[in-house]
């Protein structure tokens, strides 16, 4: 039991360090030729999950909004890009009981993009994304419990805009300057 009263600390701590580096302060991925044109969010297709706290289509379109906005403003290329985005399934975890029930939220969308001169759609099938919360220290016993809704929503956001993020550098050639569309599921 002392090993466990010893480590418990040391975990939260190293938790909690690993959600602190944003990567927003840092250069950005490169994705070439990359510029953020339209960046457009659904939320009317959400669907909660429960249990869970509820959301607006509203309060998903600019939460996403706003994080997709910071993360790929950054980019600074010559083409335009636009992504669609459709919040298909969302859970904001409710308090629960700490450690029997320890609830996390969780965020499933569907990506699309397109390059804006062309209106050409660069990846054939709809990418379907899934993100949870952050781990830290707050979220070990379940968010339900201390952070608001907005918070959930705010991180779950955040994280969203980094999974878009690390797809799109996985298919960097689309953004290759001069480069033909080439339709990639991945």
């Amino acid at each position: 039991m002392p090993f466990v009263r010893l480590f418990a600390p040391v975990a939260l701590f190293l938790l909690a360090a690993c959600a602190s580096n944003d990567g927003l302060d840092q250069p950005p991925p490169d994705l070439g030729d990359f510029r953020l044109g339209h960046n457009i969010v659904v939320g009317e297709t959400a669907k909660m999950v429960p249990p869970s706290r509820s959301a607006t289509a509203e309060e998903w379109e600019a939460a996403l909004e706003q994080e997709i906005g910071k993360r790929f403003g950054r980019y600074e290329g010559e083409t335009f890009y636009n992504l669609g985005i459709s919040v298909d399934a969302y859970a904001l975890a409710v308090p629960g009981v700490p450690v029997v029930v320890s609830p996390k939220s969780v965020l499933v969308m569907s990506v699309t993009i397109w390059r804006d001169s062309t209106q050409t759609k660069l990846n054939e099938e709809v990418k379907q994304l899934t993100v949870l919360e952050s781990a830290s220290g707050d979220t070990v016993v379940g968010s339900g419990l201390t952070k608001t809704k907005e918070e959930q929503m705010r991180d779950l956001s955040y994280n969203a805009a980094r999974a878009i993020e690390r797809w799109l550098v996985e298919n960097r050639a689309w953004f290759d300057e001069g480069a033909a569309p080439q339709a990639n599921a991945n």
